[in-house]
């Protein structure tokens, strides 16, 4: 059985992989860091797009971005 896990605490996971800040973060991404709070927190949904450019803004690998896509 496949869990699956929220894309929120997923995002929160990578970035804190990453060593990133949510203000480094959003500044190598180009939004605002209370986005970026809100999509981690769940009160803001990511479009694909968002998901897909926050992916590659991290440096993760092809199947790291789809694992983020279907949080």
């Amino acid at each position: 059985m496949t869990q699956t896990v929220a894309f929120g605490p997923e995002l929160r996971r990578w970035r804190e992989t990453r060593r990133l800040s949510q203000l480094a973060l959003a500044g190598s991404a180009e939004v605002s860091q209370r986005h970026l709070s809100y999509l981690e927190t769940g009160k803001s949904r990511p479009s694909r797009e968002m998901v897909l450019h926050l992916g590659r803004t991290m440096e993760l690998s092809l199947r790291d971005q789809n694992g983020l896509l279907a949080a």
